[in-house]
């Protein structure tokens, strides 16, 4: 791709790594995978990845200046996403607390897609990363096939990515790690969630 200002493998770099950091994406798939198992947790991934997905199509469209010309809108998607990081803290807070006996049951298939794919369509930074992503690694002039193909190649690292936590965190010992720990792992997963609610609900939109 002639339109790009740097090579694509040191594109898929950063953006793999950004993708894989800690986050409510990848501490939901984690949680989950270790709790309910492969399957549930590569559902979880999917319904991330699609999320992910529609960000960066509505970005390479211009919805994401869109968003950040209006504010409204901007913060309509923060609040929707710090009230759901809250709403997962809660739920982690309180299978610590009773330990065992409240342990969540096993998510339908499309409850634990929805919870994935609700994750990442309520991240305000999804679709500024998206939009970042364009604006950085391309030129002005850049033709839609190249962003369409830049498209395609950051939503296939991105699924490699969350499919490969839900793979890694629902293997046998790791699981069996959290079958021991599962109050201490909720404790902290309802602290991670509800840090990043506090940290949605305090972040300006020029940040």
């Amino acid at each position: 791709m002639n339109d790009l200002l740097f090579p694509l493998p040191f594109i898929l770099l950063g953006w793999a790594i950004g993708g894989g950091s800690p986050g409510p994406a990848t501490l939901a798939i984690s949680g989950t995978s270790m709790a309910h198992g492969r399957k549930t947790g590569l559902l979880l991934a999917a319904g991330v990845v699609i999320g992910s997905a529609t960000w960066g199509i509505a970005a390479a469209l211009g919805f994401s200046a869109i968003m950040m010309s209006n504010a409204w809108l901007f913060n309509i998607v923060r609040y929707i996403g710090a009230a759901y990081l809250l709403y997962l803290a809660g739920k982690s807070l309180h299978a610590a607390w009773v330990g065992k006996v409240a342990t969540p049951p096993q998510p339908t298939r499309f409850g634990a897609f929805g919870k994935g794919l609700t994750l990442h369509l309520t991240n305000r930074k999804a679709v500024l990363g998206w939009g970042a992503v364009y604006a950085v690694a391309m030129t002005p002039d850049a033709q839609p096939m190249s962003v369409a193909l830049l498209f395609g190649a950051l939503i296939t690292t991105s699924a490699i990515v969350f499919l490969g936590y839900a793979v890694l965190f629902s293997s046998a010992p790791i699981a069996r790690g959290y079958a021991r720990l599962s109050r201490w792992f909720n404790a902290a997963f309802g602290i991670m969630f509800g840090a990043a609610s506090l940290k949605l609900l305090t972040t300006k939109m020029s940040q």
